[in-house]
């Protein structure tokens, strides 16, 4: 992204906004609520589109132009605004299905052919989610949900990979088991791009940060350089501690 400028409706969000990703990198981008980071996917994913200026550009796997159905087989997302549009009669295979046509959930007129249903079923078995495959989507948990949507991502075995707040609303041991999944596809085939506001959620396998507050980047770095508590009281407004241990970070207010 060069020299952006977007908006949401009317709130200008960004204005110059300079960040490049390279392919294979593994980064977070971290911020309070209201920083830009649904924006900056928004920009990324085609949901928004800049506002179209002279030195100013959104490219994508170098090109600024895209079919949404080409795209959409080298991304892969995951994130609770998705799982929260998902139609909740679709059954678990079909959730992970419906990721090679881009849909919210079964529909009789898209067709899945017997291959792309083979590497469904795989997807299935590879998430842990083998033994719910004929089970409706509204009577699983939310950690099973987030588990299905990880692999609706993979079916195309996509070149990025984004993760936006992945473990809003799920308990300790799901969330425990999504970040296990999240790091098993850090690999160096593949970008990964993590976007929250829980530092926790930060992989060891996370190589770059990138903090954002209210549309500017005011920090973007190698993670130990950039995760500090110094720099991170500066982006809060407020006093806080940070801890790392093998490779996890954890971060406190301080009294």
């Amino acid at each position: 992204m060069k020299n952006v400028t977007a908006f949401q409706r009317d709130n200008k969000v960004f204005e110059g906004l300079n960040i490049t990703i390279k392919a294979g990198e593994k980064v977070a981008i971290l911020g309070p609520n209201g920083a830009g980071k649904s924006t900056f996917l928004k920009l990324i994913t085609r949901e928004i589109y800049p506002v179209v200026k002279d030195d100013s550009h959104v490219r994508l796997f170098g090109k600024e132009r895209f079919m949404l159905t080409d795209l959409r087989k080298r991304l892969g997302m995951v994130s609770q605004d998705l799982q929260e549009d998902y139609t909740p009669y679709t059954t678990a295979l079909e959730v992970i299905a419906s990721g090679f046509v881009g849909a919210i959930g079964h529909h009789d007129h898209l067709s899945i052919t017997p291959e792309q249903m083979a590497i469904a079923q795989e997807q299935l078995a590879n998430v842990g989610m083998q033994d719910f495959r004929d089970t409706m989507f509204q009577r699983l948990s939310t950690g099973q949900k987030r588990r299905l949507l990880v692999g609706r991502a993979l079916v195309h075995d996509p070149e990025m990979l984004i993760f936006d707040e992945p473990s809003n609303g799920l308990d300790i041991t799901a969330a425990a088991a999504l970040l296990n999944l999240m790091r098993r596809y850090a690999t160096p085939t593949h970008t990964l791009l993590l976007t929250t506001h829980h530092i926790d959620e930060v992989i060891p396998e996370i190589e770059r940060v990138i903090l954002i507050k209210k549309g500017q980047v005011i920090a973007d770095g190698p993670k130990d350089e950039v995760l500090t508590s110094e720099i991170l009281s500066e982006m809060y407004q407020v006093p806080v501690s940070l801890q790392s241990h093998n490779g996890w970070y954890r971060l406190w207010l301080e009294n």
